[in-house]
């Protein structure tokens, strides 16, 4: 494997249109998709499918569902060897409603994610793969996983994987726990990436700049933070600058963030320089929002 991705994972059913929920009365919508999705599996599906030799790491259910999200990963090539599945609780599953403006809300329930802890990780039997590089996928949308996570990403680049890590937003992100773990993760982090609500809303600035900059000043080697239709900031020795994004017919934005995070990883594996690769990066999140869903685009 070049690439291993450790991340939630959860059946999703994405809705359009659904711009409100009245409680009392029933809703229609014209279209629906029911795929794979949660930041994990979106971006192990991304990566393997710019060619990218991936694996993931992840826990689900011993249910229909995970059997679902398993073909899926099967098709495009996702090495499954360090899925776990559970008896003890369901596939997570997200329930994601896309209004006119083609934004998401989810429901969401995170099921067997809960189990996807730190301890699961195991840095010798990752380097013996041969990956390249190690991304955690929605930090915060992992509920427990904030125990040692420090520790297992200094002994991940201790054996000469890169690392990278893209927080998603959650209200957990305010979880005093969760906080302090991210702190102490940016030090052993080569790319840090989050878009500008996230990073505004935990750096307390009102700029992307200045948040990319205190981020990095926190020990993160390099920066990113995704600016939606403006493309994506970018703060590394290498390049620092804004990235302009591609313009696209947009049906649903719904796993962006996940995809540029695989064309990223995916060119700098190719060898591309920091700014390439935001480019390549910000090409996979048009790619996928061209369609509705997380990987629809990606399997089109």
């Amino acid at each position: 494997m070049d690439a291993i991705v450790f991340g939630n994972v959860t059946l999703d059913i994405i809705s359009y249109p659904v711009n409100s929920v009245p409680r009392h009365e029933s809703i229609a919508f014209e279209d629906v998709t029911v795929s794979p999705g949660g930041c994990g599996s979106n971006t192990a599906i991304g990566l393997a499918t710019l060619g990218i030799s991936t694996g993931i790491v992840a826990r689900c259910g011993e249910d229909d569902s995970a059997d679902l999200l398993f073909r899926y990963w099967q098709r495009v090539g996702v090495d499954t060897r360090f899925v776990q599945r559970t008896a003890a609780k369901p596939t997570g599953t997200s329930i994601g409603l896309i209004d006119d403006d083609f934004q998401p809300r989810f429901i969401h329930t995170s099921g067997a994610n809960r189990l996807a802890t730190a301890e699961i990780l195991d840095p010798q039997a990752l380097a013996q793969t041969g990956a390249k590089f190690f991304h955690i996928a929605g930090f915060f949308v992992l509920p427990n996983l904030f125990a040692d996570v420090a520790d297992k990403l200094a002994e991940l680049r201790s054996v000469g994987i890169s690392t990278s890590l893209d927080v998603v937003f959650n209200t957990r992100m305010d979880n005093p726990d969760l906080r302090a773990a991210l702190w102490e993760s940016l030090p052993h982090l080569d790319v840090f990436m989050a878009n500008d609500h996230e990073a505004l809303r935990l750096t307390n600035e009102s700029d992307p700049v200045r948040a990319a900059a205190i981020l990095q000043s926190r020990g993160a080697q390099s920066v990113i933070v995704k600016l939606g239709a403006a493309g994506c900031y970018a703060l590394s020795e290498e390049f620092t600058g804004v990235v302009p994004a591609l313009p696209v017919e947009v049906v649903d934005t719904t796993g962006a963030g996940d995809a540029f995070a695989a064309g990223f990883i995916a060119a700098r594996l190719h060898g591309a320089d920091f700014r390439v690769a935001c480019q390549a990066g910000n090409q996979a999140g048009a790619r996928v929002c061209t369609k509705l869903g997380a990987i629809a685009g990606w399997l089109d």
